[in-house]
């Protein structure tokens, strides 16, 4: 074999190493490429999804039944009762805690008021319910612990120790009515933010009943 036609031969075969390289280049590029229009293509599914979870997530939120309903129309005049108990106590309240546990109910409930007829109004929902059998909260002691309006005026007519053991009374009464129907909302609400004003009103007025029991006890 000659010199020149070992040449020819070393420059064939880097030509072939050569295209065998652009080939395999070009395949990758298109690779690459298609990989590209994938991700983008799950990209969009991605965000599409996020979307749509953030949309069901407010959808949720704002989400509720007849329980949460009830809920809301049912303890509003109940916790307005018990404002007016706990202004009773200005004045008439001889005991240090009967006047702080006063105090508490206002702070506490006043807001709860406001954030409930809220609910009611984003609902499209009356703020007052019709009146159901045994609930009659003008006689009062209907299962709600609701007092009647002869336990109001004999309450406003007391004053000094017999006003705090009559307040402790009834509004250990009173409180108890309210955990009950928290806790049915606690079993049967949807709402969550329904939901969690009952778990607070339950842990808070367990609280003060507790401390009010104590009161009676050294009265």
């Amino acid at each position: 074999m000659t010199a020149f036609t070992r040449a020819l031969r070393r420059t064939s075969t880097r030509r072939i190493a050569a295209a065998s390289i652009v080939a395999a280049g070009a395949l990758l590029l298109s690779a690459c490429g298609g990989d590209g229009d994938d991700m983008s293509g799950m990209d969009h599914g991605s965000s599409s999804s996020s979307a749509t979870a953030t949309t069901d997530a407010g959808d949720k939120a704002g989400d509720f039944d007849d329980a949460d309903v009830m809920f809301a129309q049912m303890m509003i005049p109940h916790h307005e009762q018990a404002l007016e108990m706990a202004q009773l106590a200005d004045g008439r309240a001889s005991d240090a805690e009967i006047k702080d546990i006063a105090q508490k109910i206002e702070q506490a409930q006043d807001p709860e008021i406001k954030t409930m007829k809220g609910w009611l109004q984003s609902w499209k929902q009356p703020t007052a319910m019709e009146s159901m059998p045994g609930m009659d909260h003008g006689s009062g002691h209907g299962g709600d612990g609701m007092m009647s309006d002869a336990d109001m005026k004999e309450l406003q007519a007391m004053k000094g120790k017999e006003f705090d053991k009559m307040f402790a009374q009834m509004m250990i009464e009173h409180h108890n009515g309210a955990i009950a129907m928290a806790k049915d909302e606690q079993k049967n609400g949807k709402n969550a933010d329904a939901k969690k004003m009952a778990g607070d009103i339950v842990k808070g007025q367990s609280a003060e009943v507790t401390q009010l029991r104590s009161i009676l006890d050294r009265l």
